[in-house]
């Protein structure tokens, strides 16, 4: 790291190559931070991303890969992150996979799939962090659910899997504050999932959507800014970005 260059804050967000994460990173940079930007598969879109935001600002964006579910990678981030910048001030959870598991075929394969991605990995990565994290007073945000409290038909090992998140987002807002904050965002209806959903289904939904219409991953984004750089008093809790649906359902 360059001590001469300007200090800027520094965020890891895992899954950020695209769809909400990429808008993520997006909002971050252009609120100043800079990004340690995680993926899987997604080298080609992730590459895209850091040169477009490193064409803003020089030396901005880091790009790293791995295989969450392999917990030896996941210090390794951590490593490397501080190694590129010399801090950390920010730990985005958005990384998920999300697929049904009806109890009649549901597999343990799957278990380990859905459970590595959306509560062990970020338990594991705030563990890893958390040194740099007390350093900087930093802050994490987990990306939950609006289902991590209620049921989602045929889909019960990501339903408890975000509902694993969403109570380790409340234990360590207890464990680790004063020095770190610990928050979650439970977006509604913001993309649907990447193998689509049935337009009848989508307005269903909506129609029981107080503000009638779905969200946006900018909604989500402004969101996660929010609990990092503007609400120091704020930890513990999951902020809904979802138009109010869960006030009907």
């Amino acid at each position: 790291m360059d001590s001469s260059k300007p200090q800027h804050p520094v965020v890891l967000i895992t899954g950020g190559a695209k769809r909400v994460g990429g808008v993520i990173a997006r909002t971050l940079h252009a609120a100043g931070y800079d990004l340690a930007l995680h993926c899987r598969r997604s080298m080609t879109e992730a590459d895209a991303l850091a040169a477009e935001l490193s064409a803003q600002r020089a030396d901005s964006v880091l790009v790293l890969q791995a295989d969450l579910a392999d917990l030896h990678a996941l210090p390794e981030l951590l490593d490397t992150t501080l190694a590129r910048y010399g801090r950390l001030d920010a730990l985005v959870n958005n990384a998920s996979a999300f697929y049904p598991t009806p109890l009649e075929t549901a597999t343990i394969t799957q278990w380990n799939e859905l459970f590595a991605s959306n509560a062990q990995a970020p338990f594991f990565l705030a563990q890893a962090a958390l040194p740099a994290l007390r350093t900087t007073r930093g802050a994490i945000v987990n990306l939950v659910d609006i289902y991590a409290e209620r049921a989602l038909a045929q889909h019960p090992i990501y339903v408890m899997a975000k509902a694993a998140l969403a109570a380790m987002t409340r234990c360590l807002a207890l464990d680790i504050g004063p020095d770190v904050r610990v928050n979650g965002v439970a977006p509604g209806a913001v993309m649907w999932p990447s193998d689509g959903k049935p337009y009848a289904e989508q307005e269903t939904m909506l129609a029981r959507t107080p503000l009638q219409r779905s969200g946006t991953p900018e909604d989500v984004a402004s969101a996660v800014l929010w609990l990092l750089r503007d609400a120091p008093f704020v930890t513990g809790q999951i902020i809904r970005v979802d138009g109010g649906r869960s006030v009907t359902i």
